[in-house]
């Protein structure tokens, strides 16, 4: 492998880059996870945690990636044969309703077209017909990391509450949790999932289900088989700031000097910077005469921007020139826009500076692999970065 100068840019849609405080902080030496000193680590991560969930009540964090968080909120909370109305809004909602079917869950699936969230009139309509409340949960991804797609969560838990219907709204904020506005109590949601490895400026390896009070009492009946995944014994150890198992200390480490710098930045300040990098990314997008993947602009994704290509153009060779010359990763297109899209990551540790740089190398790449554009998007996105 040629040795590149530099950093490598990776601006896919997650794992994002981790600050450097936070490597360091990952460094330190690992202690005796049922010691005093683990603990009190213990006790603080699992209270500082919850404002970024936009919740006062319980978070049970996991040592594994954000699809054990989805098996969690399933398993935790249903029983074999029940249903779950999904939305086909993206590859990740695709696999988590196929989760779902695995399961023994019956899906009711809402079918997409990739380009819309989950819309909240199909919510009521479907929950006002259902009159013998077949329907156990509703399952919505906030913002699709595969199509940069949000769904309007507060929306659908009104047309939930209109139709005065007692299924669960379980929310995957995967790729939006410390990146894009989000209450789990204010808007309403029973079970959130989250990972590590995107707004929280983490590597892979730690998930999280926030849940509500009714989740709660719900899972002191589901039958679904369940072990590791348990809310159970995770919140009993968890009220003395301990895991029934073995934790992931030093990821540990990180999420306190990760939720240190959010603190530090304010979660206002740092939505407002995400919404404003997505405007100048979008701006840039427009410019090149490109097509941006979301058709709603209530939809418009503040962590990542989904870039269709016209259709003589392979997107997955655009992303190749753009690594091999300039060694930056942008995401490519999952399912059943393989080849068609490439995806920008603008989430995490991101600044001005690194965005210009980002859509300089897109902008560089399109050119040299042959793909016409009408202007200068970088031009249009430092425009939109200096109006503020």
């Amino acid at each position: 492998m040629t040795y590149a100068a530099g950093r490598h840019f990776l601006q896919i849609p997650g794992p994002t880059n981790v600050p450097d405080s936070v490597l360091r902080a990952m460094s330190a030496a690992t202690i005796d996870h049922r010691g005093p000193d683990f603990q009190a680590l213990g006790t603080e991560l699992l209270r500082d945690v919850r404002p970024v969930f936009g919740t006062t009540g319980p978070v049970v964090m996991y040592p594994a990636t954000g699809t054990g968080a989805w098996e969690a909120a399933l398993v935790n909370t249903l029983n074999p044969g029940e249903t779950v109305m999904c939305f086909e809004t993206g590859h990740f909602a695709t696999l988590w309703q196929e989760m779902a079917g695995r399961l023994g869950l019956r899906v009711d699936l809402v079918p997409g077209d990739w380009r819309h969230g989950a819309d909240p009139a199909v919510v009521a309509e479907r929950l006002a017909a259902d009159t013998g409340r077949r329907i156990a949960a509703v399952c919505v991804v906030h913002n699709e990391t595969s199509t940069g797609v949000t769904s309007r969560v507060a929306e659908i838990r009104a047309a939930m509450d209109a139709a005065d219907h007692p299924a669960l709204l379980l929310v995957d904020t995967i790729s939006s949790l410390g990146s894009m506005d989000y209450r789990h109590d204010e808007w309403g949601v029973d079970v959130t999932v989250a990972g590590s490895q995107k707004g929280l400026m983490l590597p892979p390896g730690m998930s999280f289900n926030a849940i509500s009070a009714k989740a709660l009492e719900r899972s002191r009946t589901a039958t679904m088989p369940r072990t590791f995944w348990d809310w159970g014994p995770m919140l009993a150890a968890n009220e003395r700031g301990f895991f029934p198992y073995t934790p992931n200390t030093n990821l540990m480490y990180g999420l306190k000097e990760a939720l240190r710098l959010l603190h530090d930045e304010g979660l206002v300040n740092v939505f407002a910077r995400h919404t404003r990098h997505a405007e100048a990314t979008r701006a840039a997008v427009r410019a090149w005469g490109l097509e941006v993947l979301a058709l709603d602009e209530r939809e418009y994704s503040s962590a990542l921007t989904a870039v269709l290509v016209p259709d003589d153009v392979d997107a997955d060779k655009v992303r190749a020139v753009i690594l091999d010359r300039f060694d930056m990763s942008l995401g490519a297109g999952l399912g059943r826009l393989a080849g068609r899209i490439f995806r920008i990551g603008h989430l995490g540790a991101f600044n001005d500076l690194t965005l210009a740089g980002t859509l300089a190398g897109v902008q560089m790449g399109l050119g040299l692999a042959g793909v016409p554009v009408a202007g200068s998007g970088l031009d249009a996105a430092l425009e939109r970065l200096q109006t503020d």
